[in-house]
């Protein structure tokens, strides 16, 4: 057991490496581009167009952006919770409430300077969008290494969809995986819009 997962962390770090590369190589423009499509993909889903709260991220980097869903989701009158990276890598939570309430927070990130409400409102959110470097067919999530993720999944309620982003190209066949990672119920492409995984956690209307 102990072998296996130590082939796994060196496979998952060099696919890091990798991924990372190939993000710092993607422009401004297909960056905008996929930001557009993912943003019109999550925002007619059910979860997200009744309101409510949706737990979110505010995109770097080379990520897809998520800048144009949150910002609409917030001008749509949803309650948006975005992360808060405490320094023993927690994530807490605490409202958008548009950009000037964000705060530059190192390694490229802005963050809410609102009041944090704790890792456990996660459980109130009627979706979480999460980021992801790669996700696979079944599900597996790879995050950038640090766990934040797998860790605060745990607060979501059981019928909350976790839903993570990436580019047309980071939907892979298959990840290796540790047996603390946490996998999603579904995945935005660009490209290929929603794609929901079997046996999901939650209920998806109209499936």
């Amino acid at each position: 057991m102990g072998d296996t997962n130590d082939r796994s962390r060196s496979a998952k770090r060099e696919l890091r490496r990798s991924l990372l590369a190939r993000r710092r190589e993607r422009s401004a423009p297909e960056r905008d581009r996929a930001g557009s499509a993912v943003r019109d993909t999550l925002m007619g889903l059910p979860w997200l167009a009744m309101g409510g709260t949706v737990a979110s991220y505010y995109s770097v980097g080379g990520e897809p952006d998520t800048r144009r869903l949150v910002n609409a989701l917030w001008k749509r009158g949803t309650y948006v919770l975005l992360p808060v990276f405490l320094p023993d890598g927690t994530l807490d939570w605490a409202a958008f409430d548009g950009p000037d309430s964000l705060a530059p927070a190192g390694h490229g990130l802005v963050e809410p300077t609102g009041h944090r409400y704790g890792p456990e409102v996660l459980g109130r959110a009627d979706a979480v969008i999460c980021p992801a470097l790669a996700v696979d067919r079944r599900g597996n999530r790879m995050g950038r290494g640090a766990g934040c993720y797998d860790r605060a999944l745990a607060h979501k309620g059981p019928h909350t969809p976790a839903i993570a982003v990436v580019h047309d190209d980071e939907f892979v066949e298959e990840l290796p995986t540790e047996p603390h990672d946490r996998p999603v119920d579904a995945v935005v492409t660009p490209g290929g819009g929603l794609h929901v995984f079997e046996p999901a956690a939650v209920i998806w209307p109209g499936r």
